[in-house]
């Protein structure tokens, strides 16, 4: 969720996780499934409400 909202996309994602880009694609799927978000977006303003990512956390 925090890579999600950080703007990455799955393949990004997948780099970083040292994952294939489809495990990662389903994994953003089922965070999305589970919080009821229709798209990305929804999933960044999520992480944002909850505290889970603050402005500026992935240049850190």
């Amino acid at each position: 969720m925090q890579l999600v909202a950080g703007g990455l996309t799955n393949d990004e994602i997948a780099a970083r996780l040292v994952l294939s880009p489809s495990t990662a694609k389903t994994h953003v799927s089922r965070i999305m499934s589970k919080l009821g978000a229709r798209d990305r977006s929804q999933v960044v303003v999520l992480a944002y409400e909850s505290g889970m990512v603050s402005p500026g956390w992935l240049a850190q």
